[in-house]
């Protein structure tokens, strides 16, 4: 089967759009989607900062939905013609996956992040028959079709704009799972948001709907106008005293505080912004000695590191569906679509942060 897809063939070069082939159907517990539409997350542009450790060439893209046209037997739950969202790959048997944590699972990197992933290298090529990186987070959905284990699909309604569904399965997941989740914030609760990006902001949707106040802070003012509008109260994050205000806004003192940016000084501010007991929470992945302030977790404050938002994609999506038909998690707000043709145009956004979530659309040219 040949169509198209974004490859990535070096850490410095452009993705190029060109043909792929699939060389094989659906195995056992297997389905094949039809893209709708793809998220472009930051999680997929780090490959770029990973020189060494993520093989290339490759087709990346962890936040597809789109349509089942294939499945690899009769017990993946899914029929052709299903509506699915795509999310991470987990094993589905180990103690983490049986105990609701799949984002835990002890197979994590090899199933999703390339490490170890040869198997089915030769299922998926490029037209001159090379050897491309395979499944991306079970996935590599930055394409007109993607190959994926049926666990990581969750069918949701037919009705629904499904090209516009698939950052439900890592951004918007990971920010709102950290509300309801991590956190379980509830209503009168105070958040403390350092990030107002696309995790950032879904953490501010989840918990503006389950009533707890909600601080953002951000570097850009169109950033924060946006959090504002979403419920937050905006506060800059070039703010001299911005531990000290974060605590005036919040009653003195955030009980939960999420960062989505890695900077180690904006960590160490939202520490002190915590009041006893508070919980900072971090997705971003450290890439440098993380140096904490004396006192930094004094008075039960604590930290900890969250994957996928401690979310059962299966549970949680469904969830924010529903939220979003309510009006309480307008994510569509946060989206700009792009041909796939154009996703060096919407990497650029991405990563300028011109737009939160780029969502990469192809054209249909695949069959």
């Amino acid at each position: 089967m040949r169509f198209g897809a974004a490859v990535l063939r070096s850490y410095e070069s452009r993705f190029a759009v060109e043909d792929v082939i699939l060389n094989a159907g659906p195995d056992d517990g297997e389905i094949l989607v039809k893209i709708a539409g793809c998220g472009v997350c930051r999680t997929d542009l780090a490959v770029r900062r990973s020189a060494g450790r993520s093989p290339l060439p490759a087709v990346l893209g962890h936040e597809g939905a789109g349509v089942v046209v294939e499945t690899g037997g009769p017990d993946t739950g899914l029929g052709v013609g299903d509506h699915v969202v795509l999310s991470f790959d987990s094993c589905g048997h180990c103690r983490n996956c049986l105990g609701a944590a799949p984002a835990y699972c002890d197979s994590f990197a090899s199933l999703n992040l390339f490490e170890g992933r040869k198997e089915n290298a030769a299922r998926f090529t490029d037209a001159a028959g090379g050897g491309l990186a395979p499944r991306w987070f079970g996935q590599s959905s930055f394409a007109e079709y993607a190959m994926v284990p049926a666990r990581n699909a969750v069918r949701v309604d037919p009705s629904l704009p499904i090209e516009l569904l698939g950052p439900l399965g890592c951004g918007f997941l990971t920010g709102a799972g950290a509300a309801f989740h991590s956190f379980g914030v509830g209503p009168g609760d105070t958040l403390a948001v350092f990030g107002a990006g696309a995790v950032g902001l879904a953490a501010v949707m989840a918990a503006t709907a389950a009533g707890a106040v909600t601080v953002a802070v951000d570097r850009h003012p169109e950033r924060l106008a946006l959090a504002e509008r979403l419920g937050a109260i905006p506060l800059s994050a070039a703010s001299a005293d911005l531990p000290d205000r974060v605590r005036r806004l919040t009653d003195g003192g955030a009980q939960y505080a999420l960062d989505t940016t890695g900077v180690a000084q904006l960590i160490n501010d939202a520490l002190r912004a915590l009041r006893p007991t508070g919980h900072l929470a971090l997705v971003a992945r450290l890439h440098t000695a993380l140096p904490l302030e004396p006192g930094a977790l004094d008075r039960g404050r604590k930290i900890s590191h969250l994957c996928e938002g401690d979310a059962v994609p299966g549970l949680l999506i469904p969830r924010l569906i529903g939220l979003w038909q309510a009006g309480r998690f307008p994510f569509d707000q946060l989206i700009r679509t792009y041909p796939l043709a154009d996703i060096n145009e919407a990497e650029r956004d991405c990563e300028t942060g011109r737009v939160v979530k780029p969502v990469l659309v192809p054209e249909g040219r695949g069959g």
